[in-house]
């Protein structure tokens, strides 16, 4: 199974999971996080560079491929991709190098993955 896959399967069955609880407030954050990263004064592709540079300085894995992925579907390129990572990396310090490798074998699983 693919990185990417792997990932994706995990988060849609644990979701599916916590939301059968049925917790008010876990199904209130849920989507408040989700109308958060909607088009607003912000674009969505704005929100989720910037959701990805501070999962990053957070070092949080399952946020960084999150962002990667809604960021791969929203046609954000390579080049843009890296420039978040530095900024990250500037702003995180050398704690975030570790998360930036991952991530960028994670962008590259995304690339190379049938969509």
């Amino acid at each position: 199974m693919s990185l990417v896959t792997e990932f994706n399967e995990y988060r849609s069955k644990m979701n599916e999971r916590i939301m059968a609880q049925d917790n008010k407030v876990l199904k209130r954050f849920f989507s408040l996080d989700n109308q958060t990263y909607q088009d607003g004064a912000l674009s969505e592709k704005t929100k989720e560079l910037l959701g990805l540079v501070a999962s990053m300085v957070l070092r949080c894995d399952d946020c960084i491929k999150y962002h990667l992925g809604t960021c791969y579907d929203l046609g954000v390129t390579t080049d843009e991709i890296y420039e978040v990572f530095s900024i990250a990396n500037l702003v995180g310090g050398s704690i975030c190098i570790p998360h930036t490798r991952r991530a960028a074998e994670y962008w590259d699983a995304l690339l190379n993955e049938e969509h």
